[in-house]
């Protein structure tokens, strides 16, 4: 039942209480565009919760029941146990660029402020297996970013998510959930996740306690964009879920960014394509607020570091605890792994990529020079290396 097109103009009405709202999106076959569609037809969550066995019966749908009210009930509980409150698409505090969207979520649980949800939000988003230039750059895109006033929204996810989120926590950064927002997804950002619902907010449009699955992950992303004002994409293969959130925001009327890689990594065709196809090529958070400016969407921006240069924070030099993966000491195969899957045809710092794998220097000088000897990996001149 969920096949028309969502109408942003049927708000929630004031008689509909919370119970009846849940009821109604979390009726079998009722999503977003469905919800929008039925209370724009009856006036009310109420009255379109009564009407839903009759109309599935006219689409052939036989002993149709809605959410039953314990389920719905039940839901709010877990909401409050796990520290969350509950926006509905009328609540005032509902961030009007997502409310704008086709197929807005008609609700939302938020662990943390609320606010932080309708300010000037930028989106940095990018690869789970980010090379360690790309960790740097989402480090320093992140941290220029809240330097300049924005706040900084992205997934959770392993890689560019977690490193803009890292460095965007002095500033504030928002964390969109693919499930519940009690449920952290990947395990090791729990105390990344706890450190963001103090500093900002967790988002998500799934039940408390929903475990993340295939299906949520493209619907989680036009949340993401839905909140921006621009995706800032850094690092994409071709065919990426990155991409997915890249393709709503053109779709939503966003602007979207991409960081230039090397045409010989894959990690970086995405980005290329999109610029390519004429999304706005970007090197630092300056570029970005230039970007904005020649849109004519700037908001007010406090100064950032010019085009080209790396802005200073401490996120960058000193990372928390959350950002740094355990050690590999015991199986030294794991960490050439994870060495391989950092380095690209560009020549990347080593002390970059020693400080991004959160290792003894000792140990992982010990695989890289492994690595070097197998001519997988080529050291350059400046303590600079290589894939070979």
């Amino acid at each position: 039942m969920d096949s028309a097109p969502a109408r942003r103009d049927a708000p929630v009405r004031d008689a509909d209480d919370d119970l009846s709202v849940l009821r109604l999106i979390r009726s079998r076959r009722v999503g977003p565009a469905t919800f929008h569609r039925l209370l724009a037809e009856h006036g009310s969550a109420r009255a379109a919760l009564e009407m839903l066995p009759r109309i599935a019966g006219a689409a052939g749908i036989t002993d149709y029941q809605p959410c039953p009210e314990g389920v719905a009930a039940a839901e709010l509980a877990a909401g409050r146990r796990a520290g969350a409150r509950l926006l509905r698409i009328d609540d005032p505090a509902y961030p009007d660029s997502l409310r704008q969207i086709d197929g807005a979520p008609p609700v939302l649980w938020v662990r943390g402020d609320p606010a932080w949800l309708s300010r000037d939000v930028i989106a940095v988003i990018g690869a789970r297996n980010a090379s360690s230039l790309g960790l740097r750059m989402a480090r320093g895109m992140a941290a220029g970013l809240g330097e300049a006033g924005l706040t900084v929204v992205a997934g959770l996810a392993r890689g560019v998510d977690t490193a803009a989120h890292n460095a965007a926590l002095p500033t504030g950064t928002i964390a969109v959930m693919a499930g519940g927002v009690d449920v952290i997804y990947p395990a090791e950002n729990a105390v990344l996740a706890a450190q963001i619902a103090d500093v900002g907010a967790l988002v998500s449009e799934q039940p408390p306690g929903t475990e993340p699955a295939a299906r949520h992950f493209p619907t989680r992303n036009r949340i993401v964009s839905g909140l921006s004002r621009a995706v800032v994409v850094i690092e994409a293969a071709h065919r990426s879920g990155t991409l997915i959130t890249a393709r709503n925001a053109l779709d939503q009327g966003r602007e979207v960014m991409a960081v230039p890689g090397h045409p010989m990594d894959a990690r970086a065709s995405g980005c290329n394509a999109l610029i390519r196809d004429g999304a706005t090529l970007v090197r630092s958070a300056a570029d970005v607020a230039d970007a904005l400016d020649a849109a004519g969407t700037a908001p007010r921006l406090r100064q950032v570091a010019p085009a080209g240069e790396m802005p200073r924070h401490p996120a960058i030099t000193a990372r928390p605890a959350a950002a740094i993966q355990p050690s590999d000491t015991s199986a030294p195969v794991q960490l050439e792994g994870r060495i391989l899957s950092r380095l690209g045809p560009s020549p990347t710092e080593e002390n970059d990529l020693i400080r991004d794998l959160g290792v003894p220097a000792s140990v992982a000088s010990t695989a890289i020079l492994s690595l070097e000897l197998q001519g997988r990996v080529t050291r350059l001149a400046g303590g600079r290396l290589a894939l070979s």
